[in-house]
């Protein structure tokens, strides 16, 4: 399962991430990304690579457990 995380530390509200994947990110008051899915369902983890590819930040960490 792919597992997402965002370094909000790092975060400058970019929103690519909740443009790209809304099912998995959200906004938060400040507009910084907000992950509402850390666990990320099959049919959206190419997405949610794709979220973490074009965060300008890097700030998205996308994970897999091992089986």
């Amino acid at each position: 399962m792919l597992r997402v995380s965002i370094d909000s530390s790092i975060c400058q509200g970019h929103g690519r991430c909740y443009v790209l994947v809304p099912e998995v990110f959200q906004a938060d008051e400040a507009g910084q990304g907000l992950v509402v899915t850390a666990e990320v369902p099959e049919e959206l983890e190419d997405k949610a690579l794709l979220a973490e590819e074009n965060c300008p930040e890097k700030a998205i960490s996308c994970s897999r457990d091992l089986p």
